[in-house]
């Protein structure tokens, strides 16, 4: 008695199929997929470059949501943040300590190759700070 394995090959393969397009959806939805975008404005507090294996330009913003009339930050948070393009962390080299408006990407995974954080910054100027507001 032979037994036909040919339909058993047939639907291995497509279980393996399956499984390969249900992995790639999975990885880029973590690591690819743009979960939010968006602006902040803050105080650029701190930029390094950072790591053992992999170097990354790692960021840290002080987001200040109430201020004084001398112009202090009352209230802050923080926000790190990654950037991943040469360029850009070059111009944020130049501008540490000065008040500036970033565009982010907000991932929903990390690779260490990109950064630390899930927020990934792609561009950055300088922000015109007069009265104790921002205007981009």
């Amino acid at each position: 008695m032979q037994i036909n394995f040919k339909p058993i090959k047939k639907i291995l393969y497509w279980i393996v199929f399956i499984l390969i397009i249900i992995l790639g959806v999975f990885v880029y939805w973590k690591y690819g997929f743009t979960y939010s975008r968006g602006y902040r404005a803050g105080l650029l507090q701190k930029f390094s470059e950072k790591g053992v294996v992999f170097k990354t330009y790692e960021g840290e913003m002080i987001l200040s949501s109430v201020q004084s009339n001398a112009n202090v930050a009352i209230a802050s948070e923080k926000f790190l943040f990654s950037v991943a393009d040469e360029a850009v962390a070059k111009q944020m080299e130049q501008i540490q300590g000065k008040n500036v408006v970033v565009h982010y990407r907000e991932k929903n995974g990390v690779l260490p190759w990109v950064g630390e954080s899930t927020y990934i910054v792609d561009s950055v100027r300088v922000a015109n700070v007069a009265g104790g507001t921002y205007h981009p």
